[in-house]
């Protein structure tokens, strides 16, 4: 087609060129015929008949779209000026693309863990409910509890709970049977949410701990498990599965996309959801009965604080019927909050904002930075500008010429910043998935790209387009005399200029000192003394499939012969089990152990005797188990620092609790402590260490009061002289052997545990460290560029200065005196500008004040000695212009 309009185009252009030279010819003939030569007459007649050209260019925009052939020829005059000046285009594209790449990424990551809407129903109206309040807040609360407040409360429409299924599901599909994150809900908890099954149906309604039991042994699908497990088979309903050695009846699958508890668990899993059913534990003992996670409803009356008010009244009515008075004391108060903020708690929430505020900042230098490199570019090219608009150029033809070059080069950074933002989401992806409460998105948000890329080609193009403005306004013979770049124009371009640089400058300054606190946040806490080592220490997350083993003795039948097995590899060292290695994050326990009158809170970890020597524990008093601690001896535990400052009669003196009697592993005989371990870093480095009991796991055995907590999870600690890569396969080979579900056993490092335990601290610093490091470059290529252009503009005025006797000295100073003040009052203006951010951050930091003057002393330093290096290429640029040759430029 373009073939056959090109070969119609061209014959048409002969026809018109064959039609005007007889036209010409004849008039020709006609003024030969009266007598004139016919060189004279040829001239004649042209200059009769008018400007040829111009004809043929009329005639031509009436057969074609001029505009668009317009537009093609702009398009290729800007890629020949690109390729003429390849630095200024790679400069403009790769900062465009840097700016767009940290803010698309960031607002993915805003986008979808704070302002994505959840899949649910109108979710801002749901709420979750627990007792207690702040740090002190219960999971959820008990049955009689909530039942109370069903038949008490008039803001909830509905109020719905939940909790698992056990520590560890198994759906029995294969050989392997299927890992799954399993439920039990009450019957209206669909409903609520708004949200039915897409194949089957829902529970039947009933009233928790109905006796009627219309739901009892159904199963509900999540999309994921059936596809995963059945292949997305329609006929799946109404089949018999067992989950754990336990059967159900598929009654219904759910939609994809919806989860139940909202969590990285559930996703990487899988969920099913079966019936709650109610038992006897859960009429008793309130509120020590078992925990339920609860979620409501608000009426559409209702408000979240009206109804903050209305259960505060309820709840106090609650604890009074409580018969334990540290009950009464404790859960007298209730935390009500909105389902998505339970979700993402404060801390996070303000972390995500900061750091897209920051990648905003950025976004907004690097646009900044853009459009200073396009003005002084501008500005350089008035005298070409002038010169076309001389040769016949209209106004709307600069300008649009202008417009494409801004157009091509946003876009171009469009691409750009779109690619490394993908790169930039993917290589995040596992420490956002180890900070974040739901799954890390896989690539950025396609429309927050769409509107962030929309934003840059605007600004960009309105760059472009306003030093265009300036020089088709100014008169051509101004711009094309000699003295046309010291114009008022150019002068008030220089000042924009000026502007430009000095707000990156201020706002560059903030991030450089957050990126700095942070920086010191991660020194801190690497210096923080763990109370173990973790070296050469290989961690495997036993996901045990308690279901094979019951009625069984699991430590006997499972643990210990696996724990022989793996300490006769070639390389093991030492090797023992732990309920949870120290900042594991997988499972632990808390129990509550009433003593001397008061309630000690302390974490219950079982372990076998090698783990210390794995780990290297420090004894302060007394010993750690050894292997003549059995079940049949004497039950003994190993407590910490923590524990006896909260339980000894001399705080001081750790061995003052050796021998001391305590709760009780089997009925009727109590705990004896045999030793002190030296503090540990347990849950997080940046807290100090909970008060801890270790148990034996050796003499834990089915019926003791801890036998629960070793029924499905266990860590088992390596300490070995080979690469992890190659003990990892044979540690699978030996998991498999013991049970098929745990050869997919997930396997780290102590070290790479350690590392995910910086957590938020470590992923705010990276990115910081980008956002600084970037803003920082910006500056500098921004106070470089301009000076550059200044520098070029007044090459003709240096070069008098010289001529007439300037010392080079002094003009080396001239061009550092002007790029000193930039960097002074950007400084300025940018303090403040930090001293008021970095409350932002302030959750963050570690060993150090948010306040620190050091670092806003060190970042300012840091700004204006890099800005002074980049003003200096210029300034002995123009400190060795030789004047002959600056005067010859004009």
């Amino acid at each position: 087609m373009n073939l056959f309009r090109r070969f119609a185009f061209r014959r048409r252009a002969e026809e018109l060129q064959e039609e005007l030279e007889s036209h010409l010819r004849m008039a020709a003939a006609d003024r030969v015929v009266r007598g004139e030569s016919e060189p004279s007459a040829r001239q004649a007649a042209l200059r009769e008949f008018g400007n040829v050209p111009l004809v043929q260019d009329i005639t031509h925009d009436s057969w074609e779209w001029p505009w668009l052939e317009r537009l093609l020829q702009d398009f290729r005059y800007t890629l020949r000026q690109m390729t003429r000046s390849p630095g200024f285009a790679a400069t403009v594209i790769g900062i465009l693309g840097l700016g767009i790449a940290a803010a698309a990424a960031m607002f993915t990551v805003v986008d979808h863990e704070l302002l994505q809407p959840m899949p649910y129903r109108d979710p801002g109206r749901l709420v979750t409910i627990r007792e207690g309040s702040g740090k002190d807040a219960n999971w959820g609360a008990p049955w009689m509890d909530i039942q109370q407040w069903m038949e008490r409360s008039r803001s909830f429409r509905q109020i719905a709970f939940s909790t698992e299924m056990g520590k560890q599901e198994y759906l029995e599909q294969t050989a392997a049977a299927v890992h799954v994150s399993g439920q039990e809900v009450t019957s209206n908890l669909f409903g609520m949410l708004g949200v039915h099954p897409i194949l089957g149906r829902a529970f039947l309604p009933e009233k928790p701990g109905s006796a009627t039991g219309r739901n009892a042994g159904t199963l509900v699908l999540s999309y994921a498990v059936w596809q995963a497990a059945f292949d997305g088979s329609r006929s799946v309903v109404g089949r018999v599965i067992s989950v754990n050695t336990t059967p159900y009846t598929i009654i219904g699958v759910m939609p994809p996309g919806f989860r139940y508890p909202l969590n990285p668990v559930a996703t990487r899993e899988g969920q099913v959801w079966t019936a709650l059913r109610l038992g006897p534990d859960d009429w008793k003992n309130a509120p020590y009965g078992p925990q339920y996670q609860v979620i409501a409803r608000l009426q559409d009356s209702a408000t979240l604080r009206s109804a903050r008010s209305e259960m505060a009244a309820i709840q106090k009515r609650v604890a009074e019927g409580y018969t334990d008075p540290y009950a009464r004391k404790t859960l007298d108060a209730l935390t009500l909050q909105r389902y998505a903020s339970f979700l993402v708690n404060d801390d996070l929430r303000r972390a995500l904002l900061s750091l897209l505020l920051s990648a905003a900042v950025l976004w907004l230098i690097a646009s900044l930075n853009v459009m200073n490199l396009l003005l002084a570019r501008g500005t350089a090219r008035q005298r070409e500008i002038a010169m076309r608009g001389a040769l016949g150029a209209s106004r709307g033809r600069l300008l649009q010429q202008m417009i494409v070059e801004g157009l091509i080069l946003s876009v171009s950074a469009a691409i750009l910043g779109a690619s490394v933002a993908f790169a930039a989401v993917r290589l995040l992806g596992h420490e956002l998935h180890q900070q974040l409460p739901l799954p890390a998105p896989a690539a950025p948000n396609l429309l927050i790209l769409l509107v962030l890329l929309g934003l840059t080609v605007l600004s960009t193009m309105l760059a472009a387009l306003w030093p265009a403005l300036f020089a088709v306004r100014t008169p051509i013979e101004a711009a094309l005399r000699q003295d046309g770049a010291q114009t008022g124009s150019s002068r008030r371009h220089h000042r924009l200029r000026e502007v430009l640089v000095t707000t990156e400058i201020a706002m560059s300054l903030p991030l450089l000192v957050a990126c700095g606190l942070l920086l010191q946040t991660i020194y801190a806490l690497r210096r923080v003394p763990l109370g173990y080592r973790t070296d050469h220490i290989i961690v495997a997350n036993l996901n045990v499939p308690s279901f094979r083993f019951a009625g069984k003795d699991l430590p006997q039948t499972l643990y210990m012969p696996l724990l022989e097995r793996v300490q006769h590899l070639h390389g093991v060292l030492d090797a023992g089990l732990i309920n949870e290695v120290p900042l594991g994050h997988t499972f632990n326990i808390t129990l509550g152990l009433r003593l001397n009158g008061k309630i000690i809170h302390a974490m219950l970890t079982p372990v076998t005797p090698g783990i210390q020597r794995v780990f290297r524990f420090r004894m302060l008093a007394g010993r750690f188990f050894n292997e003549q601690d059995s079940p049949t001896s004497q039950a003994v535990v190993v407590v910490n620092p923590a524990f006896v400052r909260e339980y000894a009669p001399d705080k001081h003196n750790p061995a003052s609790v050796i021998g001391t009697a305590m709760w009780q592993l089997h009925q009727g005989q109590p705990l004896h402590i045999i030793g002190v371990l030296d503090n540990e870093r347990q849950e997080s480095i940046a807290d100090s260490s909970q008060p801890e009991v270790d148990l034996c796991l050796c003499q834990i055995v089915p019926g003791t009061m801890a036998y629960p907590v070793v029924t499905s999870f266990m860590d088992l600690a390596i300490r070995t002289s080979r690469p992890p890569a190659q003990m990892i396969p044979e540690l699978r080979d030996i998991f498999g052997q013991a049970s098929a579900e745990m050869r997919d056993a997930s396997i780290t490092t102590m070290g790479q545990i350690v590392e995910d335990s910086y957590g938020s601290q470590r992923l705010a610093a990276h990115l910081l460290e980008i956002f600084g490091g970037a803003a920082l470059l910006l500056c500098v290529a921004g106070l470089y560029g301009l000076l550059g252009y200044v520098v070029a503009e007044r090459t003709h005025e240096v070069g008098v200065r010289i001529a007439l006797g300037a010392r080079r000295g002094h003009v080396l100073w001239l061009v550092m005196r002007d790029a000193g003040a930039m960097l002074l009052a950007g400084t300025v203006s940018g303090a403040g500008m930090a001293v008021a951010s970095v409350r932002l951050v302030r959750g963050f930091l570690y060993g150090v004040s948010a306040q620190n003057e050091w670092t806003l002393v060190c970042a300012a330093v840091l700004l204006i000695v890099s800005g002074l290096g980049a003003a200096y290429l210029p300034a002995r640029t123009a400190a060795n212009i030789n004047p002959m040759e600056a005067l010859r430029i004009e």
